[in-house]
């Protein structure tokens, strides 16, 4: 029996989700969260053989929960189930060990057979991110200009991101303004703008 745990962060999808792979007789869903900060407790409590996770989620981004998830419990296996496959999200999916990639548009048939192959440690990318795969785009950003830039698009300012992440506000603005220079962008929403399109935040 594979046992899978859903994070998503809409109750509808995750409710349809279970039920779906409920019907399936060799999977059963042991645990739902809606927030990505409850998914390695949960994880640790239940012991899913693999996770399904949506990148947008709030606490944290899917993508950061697969990561501490595979530090965690490198067992689990992660599928990443998305409403967008942003290139950006590919490499970081890539770099936090995830094993698959699918759209939410994906037929049922589709996730069930991708929940069963990474189960098996298989691969799956959505065949209609194939092309997408190509044309990553590596983030310019330091890991810390990451932070900086997603907190800044969250609507924080200088000091409180200082404070957040333990910076003074005059290391936060030289920050911002390498990024703002990084990405050619116009000032710092626009920054926010062109990562997130990106996937990089």
């Amino acid at each position: 029996m594979i046992k899978v745990l859903l994070a998503d962060d809409h109750h509808v999808v995750r409710g349809a989700l279970a039920a779906l792979l409920d019907l399936e007789p060799d999977l059963t869903v042991v645990a739902q969260v809606g927030t990505g900060d409850k998914v390695v407790a949960t994880a640790r409590a239940t012991g899913p053989d693999v996770a399904v996770l949506d990148v947008d989620m709030p606490g944290l981004d899917g993508l950061t929960a697969a990561a501490d998830l595979h530090t965690a419990l490198p067992a689990c296996r992660v599928l990443i189930l998305t409403g967008h496959g942003k290139p950006g999200h590919l490499r970081r999916a890539l770099g936090a060990h995830v094993s698959g990639f699918l759209l939410k548009t994906a037929p049922p048939d589709d996730l069930v057979a991708a929940v069963r192959a990474v189960a098996e440690g298989r691969r799956v990318l959505d065949p209609s991110l194939a092309l997408t795969a190509w044309d990553v785009t590596e983030n310019p950003l330091t890991p810390r200009e990451t932070d900086v830039l997603r907190l800044a698009a969250e609507g924080a300012e200088a000091p409180e991101i200082a404070e957040r992440l333990h910076l003074t506000p005059g290391t936060v603005r030289n920050y911002l303004t390498a990024v703002v220079t990084k990405l050619n962008a116009r000032n710092r929403t626009d920054a926010a703008r062109i990562a997130t399109d990106a996937g990089w935040i």
